[in-house]
């Protein structure tokens, strides 16, 4: 298995959340992105991650990169402001849920491709399906909030990607992938 290597420390991840939030504030608050200071020299590593925002614990927004092209600190930044304003599935956010937003941060490990679904482990992994030019993405809390087993689990990735529920039984390409969560208000 897997396990995130090189945890972030609390202070990292603090950098983070408080990257993630003034990224959030500056772009609904005045419509720009902020400028960004960061000294931490592993929020400079490039790093894949996904920002979920939720407002009284339902979703608000989740947007991410699967793959490590910018270092982390910007990539936080990035998905943030697209969770808020670009979320296809919700209208842009306003100043006045700004409030009410919590955010959580999910720092990706590079996707492996598996060869048997028996590689799957609930609670650890994240999917990614792709079929043709449909794909789709569960983080790996997904699963374990609504209390899916391993094929819930790959139906649903299969329901978010446009693709019938047992799609993945044949001809599928199926990635796993851990994540580190952390989200405001958890120290």
């Amino acid at each position: 298995m897997e396990e995130p290597k090189n945890r972030l420390s609390a202070k990292e991840r603090r950098k983070l959340l408080e990257t993630a939030r003034r990224s959030v504030e500056e772009v609904v608050r005045h419509g720009k992105e902020p400028t960004l200071e960061v000294k931490e020299r592993r929020l400079t590593e490039l790093g894949a991650a996904f920002v979920t925002l939720e407002k009284n614990g339902r979703l608000r927004g989740c947007i991410g990169y699967t793959t490590a092209e910018k270092p982390l600190y910007q990539t936080v930044s990035e998905c943030a402001i697209m969770a808020a304003t670009q979320d296809p599935r919700f209208p842009r956010l306003t100043e006045d849920e700004l409030g009410e937003i919590e955010i959580e941060i999910s720092v990706l490990s590079p996707l492996r491709k598996i060869e048997s679904i028996d590689e799957i482990v609930v609670g650890l992994h994240g999917l990614y399906i792709k079929k043709g030019e449909r794909r789709g993405l569960l983080l790996p809390q997904v699963a374990t909030d609504w209390k899916w087993n391993r094929r819930e689990f790959l139906e649903n990735v299969c329901r978010k990607s446009g693709l019938p529920l047992d799609a993945w039984k044949e001809g599928a390409d199926i990635y796993v992938f851990s994540a580190e969560i952390f989200r405001e208000g958890e120290e």
